[in-house]
């Protein structure tokens, strides 16, 4: 049933009757298989799609507007609630942005923390995906043993900010803090442990009869069409496009690490399934080079208009009060002018515009998201197959309806 209001399109308004033995049929946007609200039209034939359309904004909060009327730091909190399963990414590629405007270096070790943090992040945003996938398709053991391993990384993340999701911990400059005390031990137990429980989950899926009959040759995305469509990151790989940010335009020194770039041959729901499981055990391989070089030294800038002074001077100097108290209230002014930072998040590229006029606000203040650039292969992927196999190819997609609407 279509809820008439003047801010959200009724059915008959987005779409209408191609033939005459077809019928059309609301997916969502209240559906348990949508990963978020989202709402998708379709036309059938019998059970088989003829066309489909999405529709969004059920979830528009207006994060960009009012980022701008708040100081660049404050900017920070509202990144970790666009793709709320990448947090520390979307900090990253925000404060990537506004060091370009300040011109400031983060040092050696803050780099190295932050690729942990993001990698973190990368596996835990996969883990849910699969579970969830999973769980869409009727496996049902997959979810609880790989949201068991999403535990061990939130329980890193709590150790480093006192919070699971959203951790706020990258911020321009470098980070809130250094690594934690027992953290190194915790990562290092978890990077043993961690391949054998998703060989578990291998085990389970990979060969299973049924999950091939649901995935293979469902959603076929061809290389073409994942660059026409502005795809990245696992579906646009798992389509034969071996384009990873972290190698074409190294950032937070990946250039240092040696990892290789997954790709698939057919691009149908199996090869993105195979693709981020790939994905996962690169991101270990990282993480094991992070953690073994981690260097010494600090992990902020120096900057003293960006890094606040730390917290045993405070104690001692006034100056370093009235620090504190001038960088929380007024925050920074970058100079005049505009940037752009772009990061490999876990759903693709995940990038930041950032416009300033010089004072402590943005000007404009703009998110590329990854998911809404991949939402729209479903418009593609669709026509042809089954209502079913529209759930498996949204599940592949792995999109997060926070960060579409923002």
């Amino acid at each position: 049933m279509d809820v008439h209001s003047p801010f959200m399109p009724t059915t008959e308004t987005v779409f209408q009757k191609t033939g005459e033995n077809t019928m059309i049929v609301n997916m969502g946007p209240q559906h348990p298989s949508t990963h978020g609200v989202l709402r998708v039209i379709c036309e059938l034939e019998g059970e088989t799609i003829v066309r489909a359309k999405c529709v969004i904004g059920y979830l528009h909060t207006g994060m960009e507007k009012e980022a701008e009327s708040q100081t660049y730091q404050k900017c920070v909190v509202m990144t970790d609630r666009m793709d709320y399963l990448n947090a520390n990414g979307n900090n990253l590629a925000h404060a990537l942005a506004v060091e370009k405007l300040l011109g400031v270096e983060v040092p050696r070790r803050g780099a190295y923390l932050r690729v942990i943090l993001t990698e973190l992040s990368r596996v835990a945003s996969h883990c849910v995906w699969l579970g969830t996938h999973a769980l869409d398709l009727g496996a049902m053991t997959p979810f609880f043993y790989i949201m068991q391993e999403r535990e061990e990384v939130l329980d890193m993340f709590e150790m480093f900010s006192g919070v699971r999701m959203m951790p706020s911990w990258i911020v321009p400059g470098g980070l809130r803090g250094d690594i934690p005390e027992g953290f190194e031990v915790k990562l290092r137990a978890f990077l043993a442990d961690f391949p054998t429980k998703l060989q578990v989950v291998e085990d389970l899926l990979v060969e299973n009869p049924i999950w091939k009959e649901r995935t293979q040759d469902v959603g076929v995305l061809t290389g073409k069409e994942a660059l026409e469509l502005g795809c990245s990151g696992p579906i646009a790989r798992a389509s034969g496009v071996a384009w990873d940010l972290r190698k074409s335009n190294p950032y937070s020194c990946y250039e240092e690490f040696d990892f290789e770039i997954p790709v698939g041959e057919v691009g149908d729901v199996y090869d993105r399934f195979l693709v981020r499981i790939a994905e996962m055990k690169e991101s270990c391989r990282i993480l094991q080079q992070a953690i073994d070089g981690l260097p010494e030294g600090p992990w902020n800038t120096t900057d003293k208009k960006v890094a606040p002074p730390e917290r045993h001077e405070l104690d001692n100097s006034m100056e370093a009060v009235i620090h504190h108290f001038k960088l929380w209230t007024e925050g920074y002014r970058p100079p005049v002018g505009e940037a752009y930072a772009g990061i490999e998040g876990s759903k693709g590229e995940l990038g930041f515009y950032v416009v300033s006029d010089g004072s402590n606000r943005p000007y404009r203040w703009h998110e590329r998201p990854s998911s809404f650039m991949n939402l729209k292969t479903l418009e593609v992927l669709a026509p042809g197959r089954l209502i079913a196999d529209l759930i498996a190819i949204i599940g592949s997609v792995d999109i997060v309806l926070g960060e579409i609407d923002r």
